[in-house]
Order: structure tokens, then C-alpha cells, then sequence
């Protein structure tokens, strides 16, 4: 299994709108990623650090599960600029992004 990882810094200051991502972007990755090999998308909403009165490292983490890192590059080369291109409609935040082998 193959997972994509979308980290999004916490940044004083910086905007990230969970019901745009929520009600908007998430449909619209489905839409375009599902046909493609989608599995599943997760979402980490970040609290906090270590002390629970800091601030989180990271606003947020999005986990897209794939089969293959083929259908990942694929579906990204396919549908990257609609669903790349939305991003800035919830966040100011450029994330970093990983892709990685996982196993259960």
C-alpha cells in the first residue's frame, strides 16, 4: 500500500478553512481520485505538541491510500490540476508532501 501525505505547518497567522476543505475539497478529490485509485483519505486535525499548551507542529495532515505508486503518479498526472489547483481556496499554508510504502 502506498500513501501520499499532505502536512500542512502551523504558522502564526496562516489560514487553513476546514469547512471549505471539509465540504468542498474533499468531494472534489473524490471526484477526480477515486476512479483513479483512491482508497481512503484521512485527516489529522493538529491540537497540540508534546505540551498540551502548545501549539501543534502541524494545522493539518491529509493521508490519500492508494495501491500502487503507479496509480498514484498516474492519477496525480490525470487530475493534479484540479485537485493541486484548490488548494490555495482553503489555505495559505504550502504543504510539504511524502509519498510512502506502509504496511498494516
Amino acid at each position: 500500500m502506498i500513501r501520499v501525505t499532505f502536512a500542512y505547518p502551523y504558522g502564526e497567522g496562516k489560514r487553513f478553512d476546514w469547512g471549505y476543505f471539509s465540504d468542498k475539497h474533499l468531494p472534489l478529490v473524490h471526484e477526480h481520485l477515486d476512479s483513479r485509485g483512491l482508497i481512503k483519505v484521512e485527516t489529522d486535525k493538529g491540537i497540540s505538541g508534546t505540551d498540551p499548551s502548545s501549539n501543534p507542529p502541524f494545522t493539518a495532515v491529509v493521508h490519500m491510500t492508494f495501491e500502487t505508486v503507479d496509480e498514484v503518479h498516474q492519477a496525480f498526472m490525470a487530475a493534479g490540476r484540479p485537485v493541486m489547483g484548490d488548494i490555495g481556496n482553503y489555505t495559505d499554508i504550502k504543504p510539504t508532501v511524502q509519498i510512502s510504502e506502509i504496511s498494516d
